[in-house]
């Protein structure tokens, strides 16, 4: 049984003059928008700081579209157990987890990675400079916490000793498929060294529905440092498909065999989330790291 959604670039204009100021906005976040043709995705400068803390992976539904497409994580679900996993990795990985209900006030930064979207949220190729009009171009951005957010990490990265902290969240994307060779072979491309082949008939047009971690390394001061994504697993949309406006979307069954998927093109096999998630503690940290 496939699963879609409809893909309508209808839209809603909602114009909001303080926008640039409010929780949530790119403006001084610590790092500026910034656009990618190709992985890896990650901008800001490298950190290499020997004391980073972290905080649990955490979920966030509805983050590119609206959340009734995304799968649930209830207790029992494949995502809830996924994040389970990805929290006891993350520990082997990052020693210094901070304390628990660090984050529980206001509201975390939000990185943004996908396609670029109009104001109705739906994907475009508008144009951006430096790129030219109709090339696979994503937008990588964050959006600034709120300031009892800030004001709570800061004083729990003080109680631990740390100077900086990781937050990864695990949430649906959108990418867009490229053409690979003249023969007209598609491709999306995942994050750091990894591509997934699509059928052939793929259609260049339409996003390609991918669950991926994003993830910041922030100051004290709420400014992020270095921000990135990764993506796990492309959803493909038939072409019939797409001619309709239908897009695949993440399912139970697509989070549940991304648990045991391993990447067969990399030493020891590892699963394909340790991998994501390794790559990304690894780019937004500066350092290598090794699961304890």
């Amino acid at each position: 049984m496939q699963n879609f959604r409809i893909y309508t670039g209808a839209a809603l204009l909602v114009a909001s003059v303080a926008g640039c100021a409010s929780t949530g906005a790119t403006f001084r976040s610590g790092v500026g928008d910034s656009f990618h043709e190709h992985a890896p995705y990650y901008a800001g400068a490298r950190s290499g700081d020997s004391m980073v803390a972290h905080l649990p992976v955490q979920y966030q539904r509805g983050g590119s579209q609206s959340e009734i497409f995304d799968p649930a994580a209830a207790a029992g679900s494949p995502v809830a157990a996924l994040l389970e996993e990805m929290n006891a990795y993350l520990d082997s990985l990052s020693a210094t987890p901070l304390r628990p209900g660090a984050a529980a006030a206001g509201t975390p930064p939000d990185v943004h990675f996908g396609c670029e979207t109009d104001v109705g949220g739906e994907c475009t190729n508008g144009p951006a400079a430096p790129f030219e009009w109709g090339k696979p171009r994503m937008r990588l951005a964050i959006g600034r916490p709120s300031g009892d957010w800030t004001a709570a990490i800061a004083g729990a990265l003080d109680e631990s000793g740390a100077a900086r902290v990781l937050v990864i969240t695990l949430e649906v994307g959108q990418y867009w498929p490229q053409q690979t060779n003249w023969r007209g072979s598609k491709a999306v491309e995942l994050g750091s060294g990894f591509t997934t082949d699509l059928p052939w008939l793929s259609s260049l047009e339409t996003p390609v529905t991918v669950l991926q971690l994003t993830g910041a390394l922030m100051a004290r001061d709420g400014r992020a440092v270095r921000i990135g994504a990764e993506g796990m697993l492309a959803r493909r949309t038939g072409i019939l498909a797409a001619g309709f406006g239908f897009q695949a979307v993440i399912t139970d069954e697509d989070v549940e065999r991304i648990r045991t998927s391993r990447r067969d093109d990399l030493p020891g096999r590892p699963l394909v989330w340790q991998a994501a998630l390794r790559n990304l503690v690894e780019q937004l940290t500066g350092r290598p790291v090794q699961a304890s």
